[in-house]
């Protein structure tokens, strides 16, 4: 039987109609994976490492305050001393209210990193910054957990003939642990600032 020129329209339309529709259900379907994606807190905060005074430490000795936490390692030449100085500004920004935010500074190169290390490192930048670290097997859960890469780098002219790269985001974290925000490195300590002010 053969179609007449208006049925064949129709059939075209009709064609165009279902593409479209189909279209429109993966679209609502990638923006819910979006929303879900950029607005709902993907995880908490878990970890039990060693602090840079020698005690274990885990999540639950900071509940019921804001966490500040970065990854990084104490002998990062730029990206480390730079965020934790942003980190330094922000909470002498806070003023009484820094009693409410605990920033922390996770090692990724355990190695290194010991707690006399971090007893060195982290004090420098006099902002209460509590230093962690562990075992690599711990580190390498807990960059799991949170999550965020790391890995190491042969580099003959660095300390020891090899350095780190990893994320060079700043995280915070809720009075429950759980993920509220990130910064990525460059964000101005200001910015910061305002942010976590609105917060808390």
């Amino acid at each position: 039987m053969r179609l007449s020129g208006l049925q064949k329209i129709l059939w075209v339309l009709a064609g165009v109609a279902a593409l479209v529709f189909g279209w429109l259900l993966l679209w609502s379907d990638y923006r819910a994976d979006r929303a879900q994606t950029e607005y709902e807190p993907p995880f908490v905060a878990e970890f039990e490492l060693t602090d840079h005074q020698g005690m274990t430490r885990t999540e639950g000795d900071f509940a019921g305050r804001w966490m500040l936490v970065f990854f990084g390692f104490a002998n990062c030449p730029d990206v480390c001393p730079t965020t934790l100085a942003e980190v330094a500004a922000v909470m002498d920004g806070l003023g009484d209210e820094a009693e409410k935010v605990q920033p922390i500074f996770i090692t990724i190169d355990p190695e290194r990193d010991t707690p006399a290390a971090l007893a060195d490192f982290v004090p420098r930048f006099d902002a209460g910054i509590v230093g962690l670290t562990g075992t690599p097997e711990q580190i390498a859960e807990t960059s799991e957990t949170f999550p965020i890469f790391y890995e190491r780098i042969e580099d003959a002219s660095a300390p020891d003939g090899y350095t780190m790269g990893h994320t060079s985001h700043l995280f915070l974290f809720d009075p429950e642990a759980g993920f509220a925000d990130s910064w990525p490195y460059g964000t101005p300590a200001e910015e910061i600032l305002a942010d976590l002010r609105e917060r808390i």
